[in-house]
């Protein structure tokens, strides 16, 4: 029996990312333009897809694979976040980052097989240093509840017997160059990634190295699943590729197929990167460590980083969230928000008034209610790796593992864990649920506004 999905919606991305923009020339990928065929097909080619695709070849050698990228490589949303491939516990949806200890070091163990995938790579594939470094992250208080929030943190860090490191006033002021930090706790297991610089290559390495198995199309958005017989037809704009698989690897664009219908929640959050810091203004003007990566204490507080590679010495601000079920924001919107991190940035470095932002932008999340992954077999030999609850560097590296390793029957550690995540929780009926939420956004930023 034939079944068949398709999109309702494409994606839309606003607001032009600093980090892809910043590297250049990017490898450019042909269009879907013939009928073409494949072992498997991977929608997608963000962490999720471009993990399953490296994950597959590993598994099986004479796969042929097509992924087809609705955009261009690293314009959508892994290009598009703050780069943090965090190993302990950092759940969003609370007011806290941990849970119980079990699952905690449950997940601090996968998350750390997602870290191995991610420096193999690099190594592999050559990448630049700045791509993929582990340096380690600060969780960054700024008065006396956010400090508390880190002591409880190192609390349960010591339950889990993990490593930190406390630090003073005076050693976050000169580490960030501000004065605006009363306190951090360091962490060294974090992975710093540069998002689009992490995943072009990543692309490029794949396919360079599979060439005569992996194939990648940009500018190619799937717009129809059908099934016929065993195996699947994948409609492009131009195209079509035939396949015995498929993995669905889109986050919350799963929903514009109809899957997962009313149980996931789209989010967007917003940043913005400096222009380059001129060495004059970094001298007179900019003290502190030329690299450093900040989380904020409360989760709904101003995410930052220091960078220093090929785009130059720049400074990067992120914060705000809004809940859009129509998976798109306005330029309104980015524009908006960039007036927010306009103050976050000069409450922190008021002599950098003048420096500008050259980029701003909004990138996609996806939740669930019950911050448990959209996985698994959702139509014959079709299996989804998508909603990964804000985490998406190391989560929808995992994701794509292990839907690489449920479609090739190889049982392991990360698909016993993604397959024993109850199914996601239907959300209250709209506009109930985006009301609702966004109101819980609104209220919880306002307890993290010293923060912001």
């Amino acid at each position: 029996m034939a079944s068949r999905h398709s999109a309702r919606r494409l994606p839309v991305d606003t607001g032009r990312s600093g980090w892809l923009d910043i590297l250049g020339r990017a490898t450019s990928y042909p269009e879907v333009e013939d009928d073409i065929s494949a072992d498997v097909v991977i929608i997608g080619a963000g962490f999720a897809g471009l993990s399953a695709a490296r994950r597959l070849a590993e598994h099986d050698q004479a796969a042929s694979v097509v992924i087809l990228e609705a955009a261009s490589v690293a314009s959508g949303p892994a290009g598009r976040n703050s780069g943090f491939m965090i190993d302990l516990p950092h759940e969003l949806g609370g007011d806290s980052y941990v849970s119980s200890v079990d699952h905690d070091k449950q997940q601090i163990a996968l998350n750390r097989k997602a870290q191995d995938f991610a420096l193999s790579v690099a190594q592999d594939y050559e990448m630049p240093a700045e791509a993929v470094q582990k340096c380690g992250r600060i969780n960054a208080a700024v008065n006396a509840s956010g400090q508390r929030h880190n002591l409880e943190y190192a609390a349960h860090l010591d339950r889990l017997d993990e490593t930190y490191t406390h630090y003073s006033e005076q050693d976050m002021q000169q580490i960030t160059g501000s004065s605006f930090y009363s306190a951090g706790l360091f962490m060294p297991g974090t992975i710093m990634l540069q998002p689009a610089l992490y995943i072009t290559r990543l692309a490029d390495g794949i396919t360079a190295s599979m060439a005569n198995r992996v194939r990648l199309f940009e500018n190619s958005p799937a717009l129809e699943l059908l099934r016929e017989g065993t195996g699947w037809v994948v409609t492009t704009p131009k195209g079509r590729v035939r396949a015995g698989a498929i993995i669905l690897a889109v986050n919350g664009h799963a929903n514009s197929f109809g899957f997962f219908k009313n149980r996931l929640m789209h989010v967007f959050t917003y940043a913005s990167m400096t222009e380059r810091l001129d060495t004059d203004t970094v001298s007179s003007q900019l003290s502190g460590e030329k690299s450093w990566n900040i989380t904020p204490s409360d989760p709904m507080g101003t995410t930052i980083r220091r960078i220093d590679g090929i785009g130059g010495n720049r400074i990067i601000v992120r914060n705000r969230w809004t809940v859009n079920p129509s998976l798109e924001v306005t330029e309104t919107h980015v524009r908006r928000f960039a007036d927010t991190h306009r103050k976050s940035f000069v409450k922190r470095y008021p002599q950098l008034a003048d420096v500008s932002f050259s980029h701003s932008w909004a990138g996609r999340l996806c939740l669930s209610l019950n911050s448990v992954p959209a996985f698994g077999e959702i139509d014959h030999r079709l299996y989804s790796a998508c909603c990964q609850n804000g985490l998406g560097t190391a989560k929808g590296t995992l994701a794509g593992m292990a839907a690489a390793d449920m479609l090739c029957g190889s049982q392991t550690d990360i698909l016993k864990d993604m397959t024993s995540a109850a199914p996601p929780k239907r959300l209250p009926p709209r506009p109930v649920s985006s009301i609702g939420a966004n109101a819980v956004i609104a209220f919880r930023e306002f307890k993290a506004r010293d923060e912001l």
